[in-house]
């Protein structure tokens, strides 16, 4: 039997950061993972956002993953076929499988990493044991689970999951390129839903390496027929529930694989016990639409293997009173309930036509057209660019004025 401080189960984004972060660290760690590489799936395809970026830095692991990602630099904000706003941005695109063996990459050759499935574990306030499924057994002081949607080895222990919004959304991803010239005009775009009907909340379009990725989320039934004729006709799909965004983007196609995945919002329960943590997804899931799904995997793994996990091997015993420090965390307790609360209100104020929720939709609107108009006024303003037109002035002036040109 082996023996180690923590055991990670689970190679996604929550487990493998949680591994850089504890090897970094020298905490024994082992992480077990049936999967050598990360395979392609649907997830976050962007870092973005001062929360996350913190977040992520604090991981101590930014700077080895971001050279992975492309930074688009500005980002163009748009609704009802017009455009609104030229932000400077901060989105590192990177394909979710990308992003996670760029952490594996990051992990110190300390850690272990061990390809099986854990079948089982045993619970104590002392040390707990892993089973795998080559027979090999691991003991250690804490069990991280970071399994994600897999709720087999959960449910072993007792511990419940909750859906709470059943298919609360579908997130779609795809390569969208223009037709006819090389190149978008825009670096990076996010474009609002037009109407309520169109149960659309927002697509956004980013760069990863050469190509423009399209991340669409929408409000509809697993079994809407919409969602048929995106993966048959996706450009009339796309112009079915934003029609205006071809006005303003010109012609594209989209190529490859439509990525389509529903998502339940869902909570834990019995999970308050000793020898045994929960992080990321395998606690909560958040709904992708609202962009927090990052920010909760970097919190949950930033307070736990920072603050928490060495505060709990500084002393014996591993109760779980000292797992609900965790849990009770007002860092992590803000982050989910900022998350849940994001989920709901983005649903709402995309889909409902309530009198409050139409006030909070052209609120938004108008909120993102006056700092768009507040943007280009303070540019143009700006000492430099008024500098710049002076001298540009100037010059031409002097042109005018030459012996050469009388």
């Amino acid at each position: 039997m082996r023996h180690t401080d923590i055991v990670i189960v689970g190679g996604g984004l929550a487990g493998s950061t949680a591994a850089a972060v504890l090897g970094r660290a020298g905490i024994s760690t082992i992480l077990i993972d049936p999967h050598q590489v990360h395979s392609p799936e649907l997830r976050c395809e962007k870092i973005s956002g001062r929360p996350q970026l913190d977040r992520f830095f604090r991981t101590g692991i930014a700077e080895a993953v971001l050279p992975a990602t492309t930074l688009d630099g500005e980002n163009w904000i748009a609704r009802f076929g017009f455009l609104i706003d030229k932000k400077p941005s901060q989105q590192y695109g990177i394909m979710y499988d990308a992003l996670v063996n760029a952490v594996r990459a990051a992990i110190p050759s300390g850690v272990e990493t061990i390809h099986a499935k854990a079948t089982s574990i045993a619970t104590s306030a002392e040390r707990q044991t892993v089973t795998l499924s080559n027979g090999e057994e691991i003991s250690a002081r804490l069990v991280v689970m970071a399994n994600g949607l897999n709720v087999g080895l959960r449910e072993k222990l007792g511990i419940q999951r909750h859906v709470i919004s059943p298919c609360h959304s579908i997130s779609i991803g795809f390569d969208i390129a223009p037709v006819g010239r090389a190149a978008f005009a825009f670096p990076a775009m996010t474009y609002f839903s037009e109407r309520t009907v169109h149960r659309t909340a927002y697509l956004t379009l980013f760069p990863i390496g050469d190509r423009m990725r399209g991340n669409l989320f929408v409000y509809r039934a697993a079994d809407d027929p919409w969602l048929r004729q995106m993966r048959r006709t996706p450009e009339q799909a796309l112009d079915a529930c934003l029609p205006k965004l071809r006005r303003l983007i010109g012609d594209y196609t989209i190529n490859g694989d439509i990525k389509i995945r529903p998502a339940d919002l869902y909570v834990s329960s019995g999970y308050r016990q000793a020898g045994v943590v929960l992080i990321g997804d395998a606690f909560a899931s958040p709904c992708p639409g609202s962009g927090t799904g990052t920010d909760k995997v970097f919190t949950d793994v930033e307070r736990l293997c920072r603050v928490h996990i060495p505060n709990w091997l500084a002393t014996s015993g591993m109760s779980a009173d000292k797992i609900a420090t965790f849990y009770d965390d007002p860092v992590k307790t803000t982050c989910d309930i900022r998350a849940t609360a994001k989920a709901f209100t983005l649903r709402s104020v995309t889909i409902d036509d309530g009198l409050v929720w139409q006030a909070r939709r052209w609120a938004r609107f108008l909120g993102r057209l006056g700092e768009g108009i507040v943007r280009r006024t303070r540019d143009r303003l700006s000492p430099r660019r008024v500098t710049g037109d002076i001298m540009r002035s100037v010059a031409t002036a002097t042109t005018r004025v030459h012996p050469e040109n009388l």
